[in-house]
């Protein structure tokens, strides 16, 4: 969820995209069959990376092979995105419903972050409480690092579980890093393991800047308006698709509407 350069969630102007920083196009590994697919679940494909756990797209986002041939049909609520809050057609099902959390690390400043992440869920009295555990969770937390620019990834929900894993490149990060920013990026990430996509999917200049990643694309299967957000951009949202480094994004009264609508 973060990307640099500019520095998009991933910084002055130095901008991270909610997950990974400006590069060149990337296609190569990627066949036009996988390209075609990604575009019809209503993904950018500008970008696309091939990753161990399928395709890398938007910056931070995984998409699985198995998401690929999702043959789930288009909702009467699709809207095409603008820079309104939205959710996928997956989302955890089951509530009320505690999610644990794992993280692989105590290396400062993450376990400081995961517990204010946590806490700003927790807050907002959901259908959905977070909780940390150690071992195998809901949602395990991954450190690796990569000299790459992507900061973060995360996917979408399946079957009614969210999605089991957030990869944390610790190429961007040390213990210097701001609790608060980093806090941000994971629950950037969080919010796409329960079925939220980009507040600007629509227009990520708003956030990002100029770039050739603006438009991730016309709404398709996936991308459904929260009713209660508006319309238009809305600033310091934490679903942004990108972040000044170091920003801090705590919850907007319109990132709450989103929140307790779907859960």
């Amino acid at each position: 969820m973060t990307r640099v350069l500019t520095v998009a969630l991933a910084g002055a102007i130095i901008f991270f995209a909610a997950c990974k920083k400006d590069s060149k196009t990337s296609n190569e590994e990627v066949s036009q069959d996988v390209i075609s697919q990604i575009k019809a679940l209503g993904f950018n494909t500008y970008d696309v990376k091939k990753i161990s756990e399928g395709y890398l797209v938007e910056g931070d986002i995984i998409v699985t092979e198995n998401d690929l041939h999702n043959t789930q049909q288009t909702s009467p609520e699709l809207v095409i995105a603008n820079e309104e809050h939205y959710r996928t057609t997956n989302l955890v099902t089951g509530l009320p419903r505690t999610l644990t959390v794992s993280l692989n690390t105590t290396a400062a400043p993450f376990p400081a972050a995961l517990t204010e992440a946590l806490k700003r869920y927790n807050d907002q009295g959901l259908q959905l409480h977070f909780t940390q555990t150690t071992g195998a969770a809901d949602i395990n937390i991954i450190t690796y690092y990569e000299r790459s620019n992507t900061l973060g990834s995360s996917g979408f929900p399946s079957g009614g579980n969210p999605y089991s894993q957030i990869k944390m490149n610790t190429y961007w990060y040390s213990a210097s890093t701001n609790v608060n920013y980093m806090a941000t990026i994971i629950a950037h990430e969080m919010g796409h393991c329960v079925g939220y996509r980009h507040t600007d999917y629509m227009s990520r200049k708003y956030s990002c800047g100029p770039g050739p990643f603006n438009n991730e694309g016309s709404a398709g299967v996936g991308a459904i308006w929260i009713p209660g957000t508006p319309t238009g951009p809305d600033a310091g949202s934490w679903m942004l698709a990108c972040i000044g480094s170091g920003v801090n994004r705590p919850f907007t009264t319109n990132d709450v509407t989103a929140l307790t609508t779907v859960y």
